[in-house]
């Protein structure tokens, strides 16, 4: 849901963005019945969805990755170490960016994420923390989902408004998600 969800308010935003899904199960599985039907009351398709496993050649093209919980920040800096510094669970980025105030006009993005991330210590990520980690619906309630997608939209929108600076040209962004299937 977050592919979706994230790249839709991107693109509202004015952003072009290339928001990939990937996580750390096998790949080839459709989207759970669940999330393309909160996708679809939404007005987003996740019909044709595939999951994908997520390797060093996605995360090193990638501008931002973000995962749904802390254990998707460990898995992806312990696939590519260096991605460390532009790898964050959404809750930590929308949190943090609010403390910081958006992407200023003409900041670029990785000098931005660096001012938000300043001061973080990989060995926060070794524990989950509800603060940082939306909850996995997977095998979930109809409800269950719907609470992670209504806690999607919102942190989506969010990141949104938090990349797109005020009078600022377009920006590309290729995002790598993790997320479970």
């Amino acid at each position: 849901m977050l592919e979706v969800m994230l790249g839709t308010a991107l693109r509202a935003r004015g952003l072009e963005a290339h928001v990939h899904s990937a996580g750390v199960w096998e790949p080839g599985h459709p989207a759970s019945p669940h999330s393309v039907s909160e996708a679809g009351d939404r007005g987003l398709d996740l019909a044709g969805h595939r999951s994908r496993v997520i390797d060093p050649d996605l995360v090193e093209a990638a501008d931002l990755v973000l995962g749904l919980a802390r254990e998707h920040v460990r898995e992806v800096a312990g696939l590519v170490p260096a991605a460390f510094p532009r790898t964050f669970t959404i809750k930590e980025l929308v949190r943090r960016g609010r403390a910081l105030g958006p992407r200023r006009p003409e900041q670029p993005l990785d000098q931005w994420l660096a001012t938000v991330g300043d001061g973080r210590q990989a060995a926060t990520y070794l524990r989950p923390d509800p603060d940082d980690d939306v909850a996995d619906p997977i095998g979930g309630t109809r409800g269950q989902y719907a609470r992670t997608a209504v806690e999607l939209e919102d942190l989506s929108v969010a990141l949104a408004g938090l990349l797109a600076a005020p009078s600022i040209t377009p920006l590309s962004l290729d995002f790598g998600a993790p997320t479970s299937p």
